[in-house]
């Protein structure tokens, strides 16, 4: 039996699945790498940390398993980060992460001097702090001695598929994110790379996301296993639940959180609030991302409240839904989409002596749920309109948290049998990158099957609206305090 390896690169861990060609998962394993913090805002991981990590969760998952019958192994991982080599191969620097916020002034230096018009022409976005190519900018900048010595930059995931192959590669889906793709002709980015002082040698070979991009180097005992490129978690999501038909939609409650919409044709929201991407599937989606997500509710239960039991914080939630007073603005690590600030903070807004706890906690919730549909009201702005939604990423597995998004949105929510999201979907991509499947709507087909879905409630979908209503005049009332230093 045909057994294929999905690797899910994240931000706290790296999380691998064993998948037969049916989709039925046989093992998985996870393994926590560290987050450093240097300074306030910043975010960076050692790159040898992830491989280790990977490593060891793959003897893990391949411990009693037939390693001869694993036919492709491919990836899904944190977008954005930048990892730079030297030219013997060892790691320059600690990668910078995608919610890393110490590229104010690049950010705001590629969107005024080379100007939003040009960067949307080129590469379809504008810059958003947690790109690469303000990260580039950074070290160029602040770090000559270490630009000097690049060899080769990557994507985090790509560091995993170079050392596994030794083959230098990345997938569109992943690649449009760094803001040195021309992400409608699919290629890298002359002028983008030529005013970050990027060499195109030093960038990876672009692949489709199921493409094959090599074998696995026989030190690591998988003789037959072909590796595929692989995408970017939210792409690699994607396709681990399906949302691959023009118009479909995904939100996902990870870290970060984002609203994911598939799309056969390319397009740009004209005020690029939204990223155009390449998507997993060969063609393109647009996505609006919150840079914290299920991070606010693990901050707010574990480190303010010191409790692991999620599910006693939220017990008694359904009685206060829809009639909380009390708001949360969820910008912990700034924000992306839409506003695309990096000073903003969060905030509980509306709080009285008689506040409790379980209306904060559910503050938490709801201002996910209410930045979410920020992006979504960006989208429908475009002219798309979204009918139903898939959800994965942790926050999915809270009954009630499900409960608010679908009635937050006004849109059905269904949840996939398997949650395991951007692993699941690299599995299915490493299926059609070793011919199992003859593309990815056949494998996706197979493999994906929804478990249940939330419906919306008219009454709570009523309340929702206004209060989303209000909610959206909070930022605009506080943004000039989080930007007076």
């Amino acid at each position: 039996m045909n057994t294929y390896i999905g690797i899910d690169l994240g931000t706290s861990s790296v999380k691998l699945l064993l998948v037969t060609a049916d989709g039925t998962i046989v093992k998985s394993a996870v393994k926590d790498y560290p987050i450093y913090y240097p300074q306030s805002g910043w975010s960076e991981q050692n790159p040898e940390d992830w491989l280790n990590a990977t490593l060891q969760g793959m003897n893990e998952l391949l411990q009693g398993q037939d390693r001869s019958a694993v036919k492709g192994v491919s990836f899904g991982g944190q977008m954005h980060g930048l990892v730079v080599l030297d030219k013997n191969d060892a790691v320059i620097r600690p990668a910078i992460l995608w919610n890393d916020g110490r590229t104010e002034t690049q950010t705001q230096y590629l969107n005024t001097v080379m100007g939003k018009k040009a960067l949307s022409n080129y590469t379809a976005n504008i810059a958003f702090a947690g790109f690469t190519a303000p990260k580039i900018l950074w070290v160029r900048e602040n770090e000559p001695e270490n630009f000097a010595k690049i060899d080769k930059m990557m994507l985090p995931k790509d560091y995993l598929a170079y050392k596994l192959t030794g083959v230098l590669s990345t997938d569109y889906s992943d690649a449009s994110g760094t803001l040195l793709l021309d992400v409608k002709n699919k290629r890298w980015s002359k002028e983008l790379c030529d005013f970050c002082g990027v060499e195109t040698r030093w960038l990876p070979t672009l692949f489709e996301s199921y493409q094959p991009i090599g074998k696995i180097r026989a030190q690591y005992g998988l003789p037959n296993a072909v590796a595929v490129a692989g995408a970017g978690d939210n792409a690699a999501a994607a396709i681990g639940t399906g949302t691959i038909e023009n118009g479909a939609c995904n939100i996902s409650l990870g870290t970060s959180g984002t609203v994911f919409i598939a799309q056969d044709e390319f397009s740009v929201d004209e005020h690029n609030a939204l990223h155009s991407f390449a998507h997993a599937n060969g063609k393109h989606h647009l996505m609006g991302c919150i840079l914290s997500a299920a991070s606010c509710n693990k901050w707010w239960l574990e480190d303010i409240l010191q409790t692991n039991d999620y599910s006693a914080e939220q017990d008694g939630l359904d009685e206060l839904l829809g009639k909380n007073e009390v708001f949360f603005l969820p910008y912990l690590m700034g924000e992306r989409s839409p506003h695309n600030d990096v000073n903003a903070k969060g905030c509980f807004i509306g709080l009285r002596p008689d506040t409790t706890r379980k209306q904060m906690t559910l503050a938490v919730m709801e201002g996910v749920a209410f930045a979410l549909r920020d992006c979504m009201e960006v989208a429908k702005k475009s002219g798309l309109q979204i009918d139903k939604a898939k959800i994965c990423g942790g926050g999915a597995k809270s009954r009630i948290w499900k409960k608010i998004v679908a009635n937050v949105f006004g849109i059905p929510i269904s949840t996939p049998v398997t949650e395991e999201g951007p692993a699941y979907g690299a599995a299915i991509l490493a299926m059609v990158g070793a011919n199992e499947h003859a593309s990815v709507y056949d494998a996706a087909k197979r493999c994906v099957k929804e478990k249940d879905t939330v419906y919306t409630d008219a009454v709570l979908t009523e309340r929702y609206e206004r209060k989303y209503r209000y909610f959206q005049r909070l930022y605009p009332a506080v943004k000039a305090i989080f930007s007076d230093k």
